[in-house]
């Protein structure tokens, strides 16, 4: 699976060279010199899951400039919670529960081969807590944690550089690390899946049309 995940993102990335290529010979004014306010954006994703004795939610905060019509650079944070409770096999009873809360942050690269289609790379460093309770027991454990993470994914976005854009991206954490929030009891790369927008902080201003009067 992550050979497979490595290999698309290393296709996408050879198109989003090519795709640059192309775009600088046909648009060599866009970039003009200098910091531009209007290429600042604040946003992020949210998470939220539940299941049979499990809940999850979370915020990624996001800030990002946009170096480019195909490139986009930035900070991230996170902040997530998780519970998973264990149940008796014959009585069906609570015998235990799990909770962790994580908080972190990385920084971003967000590639746009084409207009709706991105990859991304980001490195990141989280520390996690987590609460043990046994109720057979009333053991209560306490544990801290910390772990990088390599996340590479791909994603489908409608974006317009200085005014808006959101986006949807699934991605794996590269990374071999065992406490890293992404990788399951046996080590094994989970699924990350997040949604969200980002909203730039000076949104150009439409042009007024010709012959508009004041």
């Amino acid at each position: 699976m992550k050979k497979v995940f490595l290999c698309l993102l290393i296709l996408i990335s050879v198109k989003v060279l090519k795709a640059q290529d192309d775009y600088d010979n046909k648009n060599n004014d866009y970039e003009s010199k200098g910091f531009k306010k209007e290429n600042v954006f604040l946003g992020g994703s949210i998470s939220l899951g539940f299941g049979s004795g499990n809940f999850g939610v979370g915020a990624n905060p996001e800030i990002g400039y946009s170096l480019s019509q195909w490139l986009d650079g930035g900070v991230v944070f996170n902040l997530n919670y998780n519970s998973q409770k264990y149940y008796d096999a014959y009585s069906g009873a609570d015998i235990g529960k799990v909770s962790s809360f994580n908080y972190g942050a990385g920084v971003f690269v967000r590639a746009y081969p084409v207009n709706f289609l991105f990859v991304q790379l980001q490195p990141e460093e989280n520390w996690i807590n987590y609460n043990t309770k046994d109720f057979s027991t009333s053991i209560h454990l306490k544990s801290k944690v910390n772990a990088a993470s390599l996340i590479g994914g791909i994603g489908y976005s409608q974006r317009v550089v200085t005014q808006g854009s959101y986006f949807f991206m699934i991605g794996l954490d590269l990374l071999t690390n065992e406490n890293s929030p992404y990788r399951d009891s046996y080590n094994h790369a989970q699924p990350i899946i997040r949604g969200g927008f980002d909203v730039y902080l000076h949104p150009a201003r439409k042009p007024k049309p010709v012959g508009h009067i004041l």
